[in-house]
């Protein structure tokens, strides 16, 4: 099959650039000497974890229960679900387990933590660390810290924090910083449980930026980005990737031609795209994303998606569009403004390797 053959939208995986993209996280990883523990909140799909496990340790990181049934059911064995729970979830992560099985579940309550001690499943929980993005967790330095390690007892596995304020990061100078801010934060919180007396196996670390940004690791034992797989517009704009990298597109089909103010109408819109501007707030605005050809190339110069209605995107671009090459049903590739978004709404992945020979379908899992 061809890609010109697929219905649309649609979802593109290049193999060979998220090849690329997996080992140059690996390799990174291997050079500070911590694990690499991927996140698939991005992929959902158990073909692309089998690719970014190899050669690691083979722990996976999760946002939903629904992920963590998905995974479980495709043979992966050690699991963290990096999303703080809930006292009423707790009896369905318990019926995930067997008995090779490894669950590490999170939260940054007392109450909860109380909970979870109290539980006869045999998950064990990661408290959840405030290192600057001052969304989940908390602080390292606060009492409450003691507090929930006490509460989880011999449940307690160790300490996770994501850098998500990264993403606010415009030089990479701001993101090295960004990233030993992250790598102190959990550090700390580990060794005052240390010093009292408790265990902290896990000091859990993430976010594709620090990552791909970081100096420095120690105390760190694993790390957890995710969106590097994939890579997208909004981390070329903040220097942690190229465009080069992206490895994940969305196959749309002209339905419209507007010659006369240099635009072209697409069935790929708001629900195939999602509504992510986040490249707004950089020197590099791609709209809703930007239309590539089929190949996967910027033949239309800088052609954006400037609007997107529920299943309409309207593009325009720097140049005057080839419209002798644009006809109705041409297809073209669209690169994501955020990979995790765009993804959301499919469910599967058409597999491609530099040509537009369909070489593979792999599913992918959606919910919660």
């Amino acid at each position: 099959m061809q890609l010109e053959n697929l219905p649309t939208p649609c979802l593109v995986l290049d193999r060979g650039i998220l090849a690329r993209n997996l080992e140059r996280m690996s390799s990174r990883m291997c050079e500070h000497g911590v694990s690499l523990r991927p996140h698939l909140k991005t992929a959902k799909s158990a073909d692309v974890a089998r690719m970014a496990t190899a050669g690691e340790a083979g722990g996976i990181t999760v946002s939903t229960i629904a992920e963590a049934e998905y995974f479980a059911k495709h043979g992966f064995r050690d699991i963290t679900i990096a999303v703080g729970t809930t006292p009423e979830k707790l009896d369905r992560l318990a019926r995930l387990f067997s008995s090779d099985m490894r669950l590490n579940v999170l939260t940054d309550d007392a109450e909860t933590a109380v909970a979870i001690a109290a539980h006869s499943g045999r998950f064990r929980a990661l408290i959840e660390i405030d290192s600057g993005e001052l969304r989940g967790g908390v602080s390292p330095d606060r009492p409450e810290l003691i507090a929930i390690g006490r509460a989880l007892g011999e449940k307690l596995a160790g300490v996770l924090t994501h850098a998500g304020h990264s993403y606010e990061c415009r030089t990479v100078d701001a993101l090295k910083a960004v990233a030993e801010q992250e790598r102190v934060a959990v550090t700390a919180a580990a060794e005052r449980l240390r010093a009292v007396g408790m265990k902290c196996e896990i000091v859990s670390v993430g976010s594709t930026p620090t990552m791909m940004h970081v100096e420095r690791m120690d105390g760190v034992t694993e790390a957890r980005p995710g969106v590097y797989m994939f890579g997208d517009l909004f981390l070329a704009a903040i220097d942690s990737g190229t465009r080069d990298d992206i490895a994940m597109t969305v196959l749309a089909s002209v339905i419209g031609r507007r010659p006369g103010t240099n635009r072209i109408l697409l069935d790929a819109g708001a629900l195939a795209l999602s509504k992510d501007r986040s490249t707004a707030s950089t020197n590099q605005d791609a709209g809703y994303g930007l239309v590539w050809d089929i190949d996967g190339k910027p033949s239309y110069g800088e052609c954006v998606i400037e609007q997107a209605y529920q299943e309409h995107g309207v593009a325009t671009s720097s140049q005057p569009l080839p419209f002798e090459r644009l006809r109705i049903g041409a297809k073209v590739r669209i690169a994501p403004n955020h990979s995790c978004i765009t993804a959301a709404a499919h469910e599967r992945y058409y597999i491609v390797d530099g040509t537009r020979e369909v070489l593979a379908e792999w599913d992918r899992v959606n919910g919660w």
